[in-house]
């Protein structure tokens, strides 16, 4: 392992390396932003060499999808738990959608995930099947009893798409002037609640 530099504390683990290559990468992407974070900038944060970082990994978007990674767990443990206490599949998800609004923003590591600086690419990256499937375990980590309101794994997968689509337009479009978080609640709670308000009354049985 190369111990050259670090400065002056070398990594005691690969794992340990890599952490705080990664931790370096967020904070030159901090200071300069993604596009213009280069290896170089990296490796002098670290006091190491390009060859050092390269022992680690492959690619600088090796380095910034980690960083993006991390900030995405981080964020999603902020929304469930912000979320507890909400057991209403339709209440739940607009409250989540809600917190995205709100939060996203201010999160450099899941703007970053996103690409959120670029329409173009937050547009492809909201919709590609491996962001869905991320988006489909999400809400399987929701206080919510899925299964109860007649929402299964198809439907989780579906509902993700939606969401992200949703939030696509939401985050780069806000609207002039900017929607405050009560009409934002009241137009999802208008025409997005209702389909899963549908679904949960279909699971309740008929009375004999």
């Amino acid at each position: 392992m190369g111990h050259h530099g670090w400065g002056g504390r070398p990594p005691a683990s690969e794992a340990e390396a890599r952490q705080r290559i990664i931790d370096a990468t967020a904070r030159c992407i901090d200071r300069h932003g993604v596009t213009k974070t280069t290896l170089s900038d990296v490796a002098g944060e670290l006091g190491v060499t390009r060859q050092t970082v390269y022992r680690h990994f492959g690619r600088l978007n090796d380095i910034i999808a980690e960083v993006a990674a991390q900030g995405a767990e981080s964020f999603v443990d902020q929304m469930i738990a912000h979320l507890q206490g909400i057991t209403d599949p339709a209440e739940a998800v607009v409250e989540g959608m809600v917190f995205c609004v709100r939060t996203i923003p201010t999160e450099p590591r899941l703007s970053l995930l996103l690409q959120l600086g670029d329409t173009t690419a937050f547009g492809r990256g909201a919709t590609t099947r491996d962001t869905i499937a991320y988006g489909a375990k999400m809400l399987q980590r929701f206080p919510v009893d899925w299964a109860a309101a007649d929402i299964g794994a198809p439907d989780l997968d579906g509902l993700a798409e939606i969401i992200m689509r949703l939030l696509t337009s939401l985050l780069q479009h806000p609207g002039e002037p900017p929607q405050d978080e009560a009409h934002l609640r009241a137009l999802l709670n208008r025409w997005l609640a209702p389909a899963l308000s549908r679904a949960a009354t279909a699971a309740v049985p008929p009375r004999s």
